[in-house]
């Protein structure tokens, strides 16, 4: 094993799962699929075959037993897999559905509910609440319209707190790179909401 990620709990419960320890791959089903839901949910949005889609994650860990190698945290192996299944899937419901349908789906974000709450009136204000709701679907849009590698590495820079180190390793690419899409992701929605931050500030 690789004495860098040695301690890391995933790697050790998949390295018992490659020793032949089934029970270690119902642990790591059991301590890390809450993970892959919140992430599926962060770069979808709430879509229906989110619970499917953590099963798919974990099927494809189950076939990779014997080619596995800790080469980072195990968190961050599954978070690749995660995302390449999540390109897929918006690649094919790019096709089938409009934005404003996907952006339907579900209630607010943890982003959204922080910007809802601080745009809330004391006096609670019918007119207030459908200002709110202007801003949390501009802040769906915004979000859903980054690209995919943009808007991954922002929601693991954020969400999940990995290192640019460890992003780069999630998308195969740099970590110089990963620096420039998050700096871009930020520009990007920082213009895109640019308006209803000026309101909010007014």
């Amino acid at each position: 094993m690789d004495e860098a990620f040695s301690d890391d709990p995933g790697v050790q419960l998949m390295k018992a799962f490659q020793a032949g320890s089934e029970p270690a791959f119902d642990r790591l089903v059991e301590a890390y699929s809450g993970q892959v839901y919140a992430l599926f949910t962060r770069f979808l949005g709430r879509v229906a075959e989110r619970e499917d889609m953590v099963q798919e994650v974990f099927l494809r860990v189950l076939r990779s037993r014997d080619r596995y190698v800790p080469t980072a945290r195990f968190s961050t192996y599954l978070y690749r897999v995660a995302f390449n299944l999540a390109v897929n899937h918006t690649e094919r419901d790019r096709g089938e559905r409009s934005l404003d349908a996907r952006l339907a789906e579900g209630g607010p974000s943890e982003f959204e509910s922080a910007i809802s709450a601080n745009s809330s009136s004391p006096d609670d204000d019918p007119a207030r609440h459908l200002e709110t709701d202007d801003v949390v679907r501009a802040v769906r849009e915004a979000i859903a319209s980054l690209p995919e590698s943009q808007r991954m590495a922002l929601i693991l820079a954020k969400y999940e707190e990995l290192s640019f180190a460890e992003i780069a390793e999630v998308l195969g690419s740099s970590e110089k790179a990963i620096k420039s899409l998050v700096h871009r992701a930020r520009e990007s929605l920082r213009e895109r909401l640019k308006p209803y931050l000026e309101r909010e500030l007014a």
